[in-house]
């Protein structure tokens, strides 16, 4: 599976969150899950997962 990454700066927050998480793509997916729900306070769910999974994009060039 093709490694990918995730920026919470990408997306708004009230936390103001700069985090950067890449792997591959199932294992991003766990990891940004986990991290949504404890720091940003999302609930868990099927669109959730969608919109993470929509948001990976190529990692930067050494991650």
């Amino acid at each position: 599976m093709a490694r990918k990454a995730t920026d919470c700066r990408d997306a708004p927050s009230v936390s103001g969150c700069s985090l950067y998480m890449s792997g591959e793509e199932d294992e991003l997916e766990r990891a940004a899950v986990q991290h949504v729900i404890a720091v940003h306070e999302h609930t868990d769910s099927p669109e959730l997962r969608a919109e993470i999974r929509a948001s990976m994009k190529e990692p930067l060039p050494g991650t």
